[in-house]
């Protein structure tokens, strides 16, 4: 046990796939996994741990933003043995080249955030993927005929429907494709712990366009993003 994971240590297998929302790990097991059994529930980050096509996989969820996602992807790393964690989720679009629920495998991520540095006394704001865990998702999207846009993203520490985005960007001076919450936390941990690490992410808004979605559309569009995730194990 952790501070934050109740499971014992050979509940949780090798891979994790971790979305944001405990719920969304709640339906990815209902749906996906066999003989599947619940291994956490503290703090209601329910972990999930069963067999997708005979290979034992975890599905975890990790809240949401940098610090919840640095805090579970470590637990995990350090202390469970897991090897590989693909985050899931979702993304808003800064490029009119991403439409609503495109899927995303981000490459690199920058943060303004001070992650790494009050993690690990680095100053380091940029970060990228495994290399070799998104050449495997990139294949196994390939052999699916899943269209998959490899791109470099923005890790915000706030949700940006609520700031001025034009302002941010050109601030940032980096020129992202998309934006999220948590993978350069995800990312800086694997790389800083010799794990491997990846972000599969759909896009549910765009500042081009104004497209209102329900709830109910948002989680339909993520059944590709789950299918390519669990297939890539």
């Amino acid at each position: 046990m952790t501070p934050h994971i109740e499971a014992k240590k050979e509940d949780i297998a090798s891979i994790v796939i971790m979305p944001g929302d405990p719920n969304r790990a709640t339906l990815i097991a209902e749906n996906y996994l066999k003989d599947y059994k619940l291994v956490n529930t503290v703090r209601g980050m329910y972990a999930y741990t069963g067999y997708y096509n005979d290979k034992l996989v975890t599905v975890m969820a990790s809240g949401m933003g940098m610090p919840s996602m640095g805090i579970y992807a470590y637990e995990l790393y350090k202390f469970y043995d897991v090897e590989k964690i693909i985050r899931i989720g979702s993304c808003g679009a800064y490029s009119e080249e991403l439409k609503l629920f495109d899927l995303v495998l981000v490459d690199e991520t920058y943060t303004e955030a001070n992650f790494a540095l009050s993690f690990n006394n680095e100053n380091v704001h940029k970060i990228s993927a495994s290399e070799q865990l998104n050449d495997q998702i990139s294949k196994t999207a390939d052999k699916l005929n899943i269209k998959l846009n490899r791109c470099n993203i923005l890790t915000n520490e706030c949700f940006d429907a609520y700031i001025d985005v034009e302002k941010m960007l050109k601030r940032v001076n980096y020129n992202p494709k998309a934006a999220e919450m948590e993978a350069f936390a995800l990312f800086y941990i694997a790389k800083t712990l010799n794990k491997q690490a990846a972000c599969l992410i759909t896009v549910v808004d765009c500042i081009y366009d104004k497209t209102n979605i329900s709830a109910k559309m948002r989680e339909q569009s993520l059944t590709t993003m789950i299918d390519l995730a669990l297939a890539s194990v």
